[in-house]
């Protein structure tokens, strides 16, 4: 059995912490661990493989460093120039282990889901793989304990199949996010069962049934793969000819059609951990139903959220709110409206706000930067470079820096020069320079750097060599570094 760790979502209901160069799966948002970590982590059983991982190319460097600071190592990693739901991720993988001449089953998760009783999801996976066995197509139902209106929900046939192993029910209809009242009877009925988005089929399977209901998905599939570069463990999809791909779910592309799909019920303390309200369920509280994280205050306050960045919160006299502080941003909601934060991150989108892409502080294969302050003509920012890590040798052709050195030791390329600077020393780089910043020591290089000019984007760099397989020949729309 071999996971498939789908890691390409955005998670914009839990904005402002999660963004979309760090998406929810990135973030430690209910234990030290983050939900990416946790999802790889409860993998570690005898019978099951090492993962393979598909995510944005954006988010390959991040990937790999949650990797590492775990320990842990995947058989493959397949990076997608942009989203095209789940089919098609689903698809490259398993074209890409038949032409390999492997046909073995896959466990699709996706990688910032919440699992909390390890034993149950074991005793689970054991039905679904005899299920899987015999050419069904399984997903995970949560039994429907409340009438929750974010879920997908699946009616399943509570009698007894003989053609199916015990503990397994033959699914009847899909249903998407009901309103209240239809959900209320969903549990009532106590046949329904919210969709999990995890499966477990086998390659060929899913395949076959890809082909045979959505042949445009299957085809393009095909074709990209075809086009797309391999390098070790990774495969770097071609873009051009994924962009033609469908935007599809497993769902509607094969799940709803086919007529091999079956549930397993997976009782074992599962959330999506979607939304905000999601993140107070799953965490202890307080006497008062109260979940708190950094510097909070509270008085005359109940089963509210309150989450600070780095800045004092005070809330008094509120009940059910979600109060999140970030360095940019703060959200205040009420905790039944928390669905409604996507809609919020789409006014910020159609605005072109930068709030909604990133943090201040933006991760880097080689370390990280963050905005300090910023006016028309200048810009600062404080750079952390990782012991060993470099940066591009690059140029700007619209303004000028100044680097000074806040602690460890900073190789400097500026031109013909190459130079080391220690703390507290500082250099000049030109408009037009060709330069570099590199950390040749064992601990992390803080720096604070002054920008000057007429035009501080982000666009503004022109890449010339680059470790990290970045270097385009032209003006790069990446961000610095």
């Amino acid at each position: 059995m071999i996971p498939v760790i789908l890691s390409g979502g955005s998670g914009s209901r839990l904005w402002p912490l999660s963004r979309k160069q760090y998406p929810k799966q990135f973030l430690a948002l209910t234990s030290e661990r983050t939900l990416f970590q946790q999802t790889l982590q409860r993998l570690n059983f005898e019978g099951m493989q090492s993962p393979i991982v598909v995510c944005n190319q954006e988010h390959r460097f991040i990937v790999k460093e949650q990797l590492e600071a775990i320990g842990l190592n995947i058989q493959g990693l397949l990076l997608e120039p942009f989203g095209r739901n789940t089919a098609p991720a689903i698809a490259l993988t398993a074209m890409k282990l038949l032409a390999e001449g492997r046909d073995e089953l896959l466990l699709i998760l996706p990688a910032d889901h919440v699992i909390a009783d390890q034993q149950a999801f074991q005793q689970a996976l054991k039905v679904a793989a005899q299920a899987a066995e015999m050419g069904e197509l399984v997903l995970f139902g949560i039994p429907a304990h409340s009438p929750e209106t974010g879920y997908g929900y699946i009616k399943c046939d509570l009698a007894v199949q003989g053609t199916l192993p015990e503990g397994s029910n033959r699914v009847l209809q899909f249903v998407e996010k009901p309103d209240l009242a239809r959900a209320r009877e969903f549990v009532e009925s106590g046949n329904y069962f919210w969709n999990s988005g995890v499966f477990l089929f086998r390659a060929s399977r899913f395949l076959e049934e890809l082909k045979e209901h959505d042949p445009d998905i299957y085809d393009n599939c095909l074709l990209t793969l075809e086009r797309s570069e391999p390098h070790d463990d990774e495969v770097k999809i071609d873009p051009a000819t994924f962009a033609c791909c469908p935007d599809n779910s497993i769902d509607y592309a094969v799940m709803e059609k086919t007529r091999h799909a079956c549930a397993v019920p997976l009782c074992a303390g599962w959330s999506d951990v979607g939304c905000w309200a999601s993140i107070w369920e799953v965490h202890d509280k307080d006497e008062n139903g109260n979940v708190v994280k950094g510097d909070v205050i509270l008085h005359d306050t109940r089963d509210s959220l309150v989450h600070s960045n780095g800045k004092l919160v005070t809330v008094i006299g509120l009940d059910n709110v979600v109060v999140v502080e970030t360095k940019d941003a703060t959200m205040v909601v009420h905790k039944d409206r928390v669905q409604d934060v996507k809609k919020l991150v789409k006014i910020l989108d159609d605005q072109g706000r930068k709030e909604s892409l990133n943090h201040c502080q933006v991760y880097r294969p080689w370390g990280a930067y963050d905005s300090v302050d910023m006016g028309s003509r200048f810009q600062v920012k404080r750079i952390t470079v990782k012991p060993g890590a470099s940066l591009s040798l690059q140029k700007h052709h619209h303004r000028a820096e100044h680097w000074i050195v806040v602690s460890g030791t900073a190789q400097v390329t500026c031109d013909e020069k190459t130079f080391v600077l220690t703390e507290n020393q500082s250099t000049y780089i030109p408009v037009a320079a060709v330069h570099r910043l590199a950390n040749p020591g064992k601990i992390p290089l803080e720096i604070i750097e002054v920008q000057s000019g007429s035009y501080l984007g982000e666009d503004d760099i022109e890449r010339l060599e680059d470790i990290y397989g970045r270097t385009e020949g032209v003006q790069s729309r990446s961000v610095a570094g």
